[in-house]
């Protein structure tokens, strides 16, 4: 009985305990939702408060925007714009003309705008392989971009030429914005730095129709047969490009062109352009000069088989030379011929006569836009007596600056482009490709002095004044006389259907893309 009792008891006690245990739970279960509501409630006024505090920090900064402007407008309306914030002066006026604010227009720098992408279908793709020195790949470089948008195919950045006399191994991107020249031209045609990778691999291989097309060609030629082999075999590689599309006679788009790439599109790179612009101004500081491009350098000299004055040791070697290059055809050449014909370059001591009987002032600077002078100091010496301001590259520079350009002639020769567009005269003694293509920029850029000498009259009157049958007046005179219509001034380009290695080049006078203007000339740098 009494365990009994006392089992109950126990029991009794159990039950309590439990349910104390359950009251307690319950309590913190409702504890910890209570809890909860709470901070859920707090965390939505804490939002409310940090979105009411933003608004009210966008509402002070946008007030006080509008107050700093108005303050701003009626501080240069007050000063009469002579002292008011320059960030004004390109906005348009919001004052009639009767107010006091006369606000002048500066002129600010346009934001650059990319051409919207010229949308075509794509007959294939065209890879060339340019040849030569920097001018004449920078000419075929323009040919090759109006051919590949008149058959609407895919041209791949030119591959430069690294096997000539100059053995340059720049790539295209060294020596032009390759960035640029894409872009530049994506509303004409469009230009991949290299072929898609199923047809890189193609070529890599070596199965690609490779060919050179034939010169002088007029663009019909590339509709009948290139365009017919690039759908035939999707990629064909043109592996000359020198003189490939004719002078004349071709649609006026495809003209201008040729021109906008030779003038926009081929943009030097930015260290090219920075360094033509520090020699520029090295030469402003001290007066005016003159850009002689003296050709009368090594390859030039072997090449044209023209010796004159260079004595036997050095004919022999420009000899060799010449049979060394199976691709310079012409082997026998006779040079007093060729002098008396007009085709050799002038020499310097011929130079020197030339510029003296052409009234050049003496104390002109003269920066010569060339390679090594064949026969050094030797052969300089009377042009340095004549004009003793001479000045090259290497003397204006240091030699930090120029290390990057060492061997690496067309860079070297990009710089001297830059510098001869911006002289005050051009003058070239031999009308090679730089002479040439830095003429008709020069007449793109506002017909600037550029002095075309006619070399088959001028060596026949230094022959007459060096023996005697001319006096000095004399000779003076009709080398000026001769040239006085030789400055550069616009002109029809002369036409040769049946010869065009004789007709008057395109690039040297781009007469498509000339504006005649009586404004001061442009510069590009």
């Amino acid at each position: 009985m009494f365990g009994r009792e006392m089992c109950r008891v126990e029991e009794t006690d159990n039950n309590n305990t439990k349910k104390k245990k359950m009251r307690r739970f319950a309590i913190g279960s409702m504890g910890l939702k209570k809890f909860g509501e709470i901070r859920v409630e707090k965390l939505k006024n804490s939002m409310v408060n940090v979105r009411s505090t933003k608004m009210k920090m966008w509402l002070i900064r946008a007030t006080t925007m509008v107050l700093l402007w108005t303050c701003l407008v009626q501080l240069t309306a007050l000063g009469g714009g002579s002292w008011g914030p320059r960030v004004l002066k390109g906005w348009p006026s919001c004052f009639t003309q009767d107010s006091a604010l006369d606000v002048k227009l500066l002129p600010t720098v346009p934001v650059r705008v990319l051409p919207h992408k010229r949308v075509y279908k794509n007959n294939g793709y065209l890879v060339v392989s340019c040849n030569g020195g920097l001018n004449q790949m920078r000419s075929a470089i323009c040919d090759m971009v109006a051919i590949a948008r008149d058959l609407n195919v895919t041209l791949i950045v030119p591959e430069l030429d690294k096997t000539s006399f100059w053995a340059d191994p720049s790539e295209f991107e060294d020596i032009f914005d390759v960035d640029h020249f894409i872009t530049s031209l994506r509303d004409e045609v469009r230009i991949l730095k290299e072929l898609p990778p199923r047809l890189k691999q193609r070529v890599e291989l070596g199965i690609v129709h490779t060919m050179p097309p034939v010169s002088w060609s007029d663009i019909s030629y590339y509709h009948n047969q290139i365009l017919p082999l690039i759908k035939k075999y999707k990629v064909v590689h043109l592996n000359r490009t020198d003189a490939r599309l004719a002078n004349n006679g071709q649609p006026l788009e495809l003209q201008k062109l040729r021109c906008r790439v030779n003038f926009d599109a081929l943009r030097f790179t930015p260290q090219i352009e920075e360094l033509g612009r520090r020699v520029v101004k090295l030469l402003r500081q001290n007066g005016p000069f003159l850009v002689l491009h003296l050709r009368y350098e090594m390859d030039m000299l072997a090449f044209s088989g023209c010796t004159q004055g260079c004595n036997d040791e050095e004919i022999e070697e420009l000899t060799r030379m010449r049979y060394a290059y199976p691709w310079w055809k012409e082997k026998i050449i006779n040079s007093d011929l060729k002098r008396k014909d007009g085709l050799c370059p002038l020499t310097p001591e011929e130079t020197a006569l030339t510029l003296k009987a052409l009234d050049i002032d003496r104390d002109i600077q003269i920066y010569i836009a060339a390679g090594e002078i064949y026969g050094g100091k030797r052969r300089m010496d009377s042009l340095a007596d004549a004009y003793p301001r001479l000045v090259r590259k290497e003397t204006l520079l240091g030699p930090a600056d120029l290390q990057y350009f060492q061997n690496h002639s067309s860079q070297m020769a990009a710089l001297d482009y830059l510098v001869s567009l911006e002289s005050d005269i051009f003058v070239p003694t031999y009308d090679g490709n730089m002479a040439k293509v830095v003429e008709g920029h020069r007449r793109f850029l506002g017909f600037k002095k550029t002095i075309l000498l006619d070399r088959k009259i001028l060596v026949d009157l230094i022959d007459k004044y060096t023996s005697g049958v001319l006096s000095w007046d004399e000779f003076s005179g009709a080398v000026k006389d001769t040239h006085a219509q030789r400055m550069g001034a616009p002109t029809k380009r002369l036409v040769m259907p049946d010869r065009p290695k004789e007709e008057d080049y395109f690039y040297a006078n781009p007469e498509e893309c000339l504006q005649p203007s009586d404004d001061e000339p442009l510069s590009i740098l």
